[in-house]
């Protein structure tokens, strides 16, 4: 048998038959193997998904947790977030380069409070935006329209287990949202919300004993009680509750 160089590989001549048979560099698969796993390796550190990784848009900083509509959810949608992906809430967020707002479908003023204005106050106790404002600042803007305290009063009775419900919240946020309604309300309401306090003095009191609301819920108890009225009863009554919610013994503690 006969060698002959050829290009690509070796060739050895049979010398009884006369034929080629052609013997191919080892060398040559392993180069092209090399080759494709560079290749592989270098489209995937330039794919965008690749850099979209080691390199953060600086506006992902700037979003708030928001909720994806479209993605699997680990639990149940809750009631007002389900009102509101169905349309429900005749209201839309509005995202501006400064601060957001609210876009009504309709004016406010003709929108019934029931069932809107119990919807709303549920939706203070979502924590995923963009359900936090739109619930926040909706319950705002809707006692702002004329006629708010006569379609709100009746609804006392309803509103206030939902207010307690975000007030006794473990999300301090929601329990700062929760805090800010309730002196939205009794603007609106006046000294109607008397009766009805008496059910949240055992949430207001065991939110005292973190120091960081001490001074909020104190400004709170003095909102309520301007906006309770100047008679003498209205005096006591509030006396009475800021007494009972910054002694520690409401709290079940001894001095």
């Amino acid at each position: 048998m006969q060698k002959s160089e050829c290009p690509g590989g070796l060739q050895l001549r049979n010398r009884v038959t006369g034929n080629y048979l052609q013997r191919t560099s080892s060398s040559t698969p392993v180069k092209q193997r090399t080759t494709i796993q560079q290749s592989k390796s270098s489209s995937s550190i330039g794919s965008p998904e690749s850099a979209k990784k080691l390199h953060p848009r600086p506006s992902d900083k700037l979003n708030p947790k928001t909720i994806n509509p479209f993605g699997e959810q680990t639990r149940a949608p809750s009631a007002f977030s389900a009102i509101y992906s169905k349309g429900g809430i005749p209201c839309r967020l509005v995202h501006g380069s400064v601060k957001h707002r609210l876009h009504w479908d309709c004016p406010p003023e003709n929108l019934p409070f029931d069932p809107l204005l119990i919807t709303l106050a549920e939706g203070l106790r979502e924590t995923k935006h963009p359900y936090t404002f739109v619930s926040k600042e909706g319950f705002r803007e809707l006692l702002l329209v004329k006629g708010a305290p006569e379609k709100a009063i009746p609804l006392l009775p309803r509103l206030i287990p939902v207010l307690k419900a975000a007030l006794v919240h473990s999300d301090d946020e929601v329990f700062e949202r929760g805090l800010c309604a309730l002196v939205q309300l009794s603007v609106i309401v006046g000294p109607s919300l008397n009766d009805h306090l008496k059910h949240l003095l055992t949430s207001l009191s065991k939110r005292l004993m973190d120091k960081k609301f001490k001074e909020p819920i104190t400004s709170a108890l003095q909102k309520l009680e301007h906006h309770g009225g100047g008679e003498e009863k209205n005096k006591t009554f509030y006396a009475h509750l800021c007494f009972a919610t910054l002694t520690p013994e409401s709290n079940g503690q001894s001095g």
